[in-house]
């Protein structure tokens, strides 16, 4: 049986690695095999990738961030996620090509027909089977990352109407795509844990049919 492909996504401060745990800890009960990855990442080249992306010292042009996204991204999903889907393997991603939308195409203004392109270049017909998106304000979000003790990212050092645009294009992205589920991310945890729960039930009685 191939396996399923869940991504999360959502601003800084949504509180995905927590939600990414709940979700694994609620599959592995169930006995099936997860693997949890990340974007950008998840391979040697795609972490080394993620490091120069994410440095904020060093400026990079707009398109040149979007090609080396996909870059990372054509080796997560050629390494990593198509063999471990084949597999059998339930992948669980922090963040995918939703996010290049928002990030890259939001966030920065590159038009989503380039994305659209690289995208069929470097995935083909794989996406998601099921995307949270954990929204919340952007205010919330950076008074959360205010209390971790270590550097801002390059994303994290841009400013306030940047963050706006991410979390605006996330939502219209949300609404146009069936496989993605919005959820509050300012309400309790087990609150939110618990309307993922539900949806992730639905996906397991879709698949057993």
């Amino acid at each position: 049986m191939i396996g399923k492909f869940i991504s999360l996504e959502g601003v800084d401060g949504a509180g995905k690695t927590t939600h990414l745990e709940f979700l694994s800890d609620y599959l592995v009960k169930r006995h099936f095999t997860v693997l949890i990855t990340r974007e950008p990442g998840g391979t040697n080249t795609g972490e080394q990738l993620r490091s120069i992306l994410l440095d904020a010292t060093e400026p990079i042009e707009p398109l040149t961030e979007l090609l080396m996204m996909f870059a990372a991204r054509a080796e997560h999903v050629q390494k990593v996620i198509r063999p471990a889907l084949l597999a059998g393997t339930w992948v669980l991603c922090d963040r995918f090509t939703d996010a290049t939308y928002a990030y890259q195409g939001g966030g920065r203004g590159i038009d989503s027909r380039n994305i659209e392109v690289l995208e069929g270049m470097t995935q083909g017909d794989l996406s998601p089977d099921l995307t949270f998106l954990l929204d919340l304000p952007v205010e919330i979000g950076l008074r959360r990352r205010r209390g971790l003790d270590r550097s801002r990212d390059r994303f994290e050092s841009l400013d306030l109407a940047f963050k706006q645009r991410v979390r605006l294009a996330y939502l219209a992205r949300s609404e146009a795509e069936p496989r993605m589920l919005c959820l509050d991310g300012t309400l309790p945890i087990e609150t939110i844990q618990h309307e993922m729960g539900e949806k992730l039930g639905q996906l397991l009685e879709e698949s057993a049919l």
